[in-house]
């Protein structure tokens, strides 16, 4: 994989060269020391990566994100000093099309570099996302219960298009929001707050035996998938362990098609790869309502695209009009 550097701090940029041109499989395409400058060198040579520092003169890593993405779209990990003290830094970022985000390794007086383990970890699943393959569906049949119920998944790009799906909803109706965001755990309960603060919505993270509550907004929280039981409560559970994404799509939707009793609303949104592709026709032959982003406003298409090849969408919606949709739904059921 191709991977190129912005950053704006000499030691830093060392410390991301080393850490790069030391994982087997992988090469420095080119360095940037701004947004600017990395905005215009994608444009000449796209990368496979592009590591994003968020704070630099000129244009700041969230706007070179968002400029790099509507032009010459690539893979982007957010690398900063400090992402919890730059956390809405970095889910503008996230907003725009950034996958992950971790800390920067430091370049140590001998030349060692610390932090150099998490960085190279964030590369590698990056590096199986870009390659990441379907799995088939599993449909079973369902059973009763309340309240109605909208599903959500999301890759990259989802916090934005979330605030936007989520901004026009009522507030005050029988209906729970259950969103995957492929997200690391470490951002999880960040991004609920930051969606809270947007949509002015009750918005938390799942916990382990959580039933669905009209009128609130939860989000998968863990590297483990979130399933719904039998019993309709949520649960975490590690298998199947050979998917890759984690929290996965199409095991939540596949879970939801087995045990929810009535259909309601499912949106597959923004993101790269294939996950919620099976899960939403899963879905779909149980009755449900099932939308997919449209391109023109998806950040990247290749969620939207593989639910839609796959027949699973009845749908296909702008961002902006996806919440209409959603509660059309509801009022015409």
């Amino acid at each position: 994989m191709r991977i190129a550097i912005v950053n704006d701090m000499r030691a830093a940029g060392e410390a991301l060269r080393r850490v790069v041109e030391s994982l087997p499989g992988h090469e420095l395409a080119w360095t940037a020391a701004d947004g600017v400058e990395a905005v215009a060198k994608a444009r000449q040579n796209r990368p496979d990566l592009i590591l994003m520092d968020l704070l630099m003169p000129h244009l700041d890593g969230a706007e070179a994100t968002r400029q790099i993405m509507a032009a010459t779209p690539c893979a982007i990990l957010v690398v900063t000093a400090t992402v919890s003290g730059n956390i809405s830094l970095v889910y503008e970022a996230m907003g725009h099309g950034a996958l992950d985000a971790v800390d920067t390794p430091i370049l140590g007086p001998r030349g060692e570099v610390s932090g150099a383990a998490a960085l190279a970890e964030k590369i590698g699943m990056i590096a199986k996302l870009v390659g990441a393959s379907p799995h088939p569906p599993r449909p079973r049949p369902a059973t009763t219960g309340t309240p109605r119920l909208v599903v959500v998944g999301a890759s990259t790009g989802g916090p934005k298009a979330l605030c936007e799906l989520l901004l026009p909803l009522p507030h005050d109706w029988n209906v729970a929001v259950i969103v995957i965001q492929h997200v690391d755990v470490a951002f999880a309960a960040g991004l609920a707050t930051w969606l809270a603060d947007r949509t002015g919505r009750r918005v938390r993270v799942a916990e382990q035996g959580d039933v669905p509550v009209a009128g609130e907004v939860v989000i998968a929280g863990t590297n483990d998938h979130l399933v719904l039981a039998a019993n309709r409560s949520l649960e975490y559970r590690a298998e199947p362990r050979q998917i890759f994404f984690r929290p996965s799509v199409d095991v939540f939707f596949e879970s939801v098609a087995a045990h929810w009793p009535k259909p309601g609303v499912a949106a597959i949104l923004t993101g790269m790869g294939r996950d919620g592709a099976a899960g939403l026709l899963a879905l779909r032959r149980k009755g449900w309502h099932t939308l997919a982003q449209d391109e023109s406003t998806s950040i990247v298409w290749s969620m939207p695209k593989a639910a839609i090849d796959a027949g699973a969408a009845c749908e296909v919606l702008p961002i902006e009009r996806i919440p209409a949709a959603i509660i059309g739904q509801f009022v015409a059921g």
